[in-house]
């Protein structure tokens, strides 16, 4: 009897402290603001002797904060709440940049930094030596010259070093399509189609759920642009002129639908006739 009271009395108290202090945290939580949750980690200088010889697991942890914070920054702007600042890309950067110092073999840093330190940081050189640092140590992984060799092509225009770049990745993978891919997509298709086949591959290599979302969400807002340069193309092939608008392709029936821009904003055509949107393929980042 005295043993079930004690049981009774225990679970009691469990759930008073789960009411009064766990519930309210978990509560605080989530709703507070997302920007806010990265919080703090000592630099890797004092995380490596700390680490001692579980360098991997302190590193796979770092990779994971990020991966966690940035999974639910995602989840808030689709979920189309108010965040008050823009994601803690420096913090970010520095945690993955902590984890490769930590674990150089960690492919999961090397994949998320090239994800959100291009696109969205537009960081194109910290991207490049953070792929440079990995080759190093991860001799046999096309995956690191592949993103390099996209990185100087699409974003740099540096189509020598891309070549370099995809040349090392079909010799590592034994692919030619590797080999082929700078001059094939930027010769045949433009820059567009470039970017529409490095993300299909991203994806298909991805094994994280945040980081699959994020390229698939920019797969969709390219896809739409290529739709709109087709049609651009076409309207130029028969009216011998750049269309005034996206609204004068759908009109004239060179664009059946208008595609929709899966961050928000709204297509519309340059002066010299190239496909931009107001969103500026980020979140939140709606000017024109």
């Amino acid at each position: 009897m005295i043993r079930d009271m004690a049981s009774v009395s225990l679970l009691a108290v469990g759930l008073l402290v789960y009411l009064v202090v766990v519930s309210p945290f978990t509560s605080y939580m989530r709703n507070k603001p997302i920007e806010e949750k990265l919080g703090f980690v000592p630099s890797v200088k004092l995380l490596k002797p700390l680490s001692a010889d579980q360098k991997e697991l302190v590193g796979a942890s770092l990779s994971m904060k990020v991966l966690m914070y940035y999974g639910g920054v995602l989840e808030k702007i689709q979920g189309r709440k108010v965040i008050t600042e823009s994601p803690d890309l420096l913090g970010m950067s520095r945690l993955l940049h902590g984890a490769v110092q930590l674990d150089p073999y960690n492919m999961d840093a090397y994949y998320f930094a090239q994800g959100f330190l291009t696109w969205d940081a537009r960081q194109f050189k910290v991207a490049n030596n953070l792929l440079q640092y990995g080759m190093k140590y991860r001799t046999w992984d096309w995956y690191l010259p592949f993103y390099a060799g996209f990185n100087h092509a699409y974003f740099l225009k540096d189509f020598k070093k891309a070549a370099e770049y995809y040349r090392r990745a079909g010799e590592l993978s034994g692919q030619e399509l590797h080999i082929s891919l700078a001059g094939r997509y930027l010769q045949e298709s433009g820059q567009t189609n470039l970017a529409i086949g490095y993300l299909r591959a991203m994806i298909a290599s991805s094994h994280n759920e945040t980081a699959r979302k994020s390229f698939e969400t920019r797969l969709n807002a390219f896809e739409g642009v290529r739709m709109i340069e087709i049609a651009r193309d076409r309207f130029r092939g028969k009216k011998g002129r750049e269309p005034l608008s996206v609204a004068e392709l759908l009109k004239s029936g060179f664009l059946e639908t208008l595609p929709s821009d899966p961050y928000g904003g709204q297509f519309y055509l340059e002066p010299d006739g190239k496909v931009s949107t107001t969103s500026k393929f980020a979140f939140g980042g709606k000017t024109k």
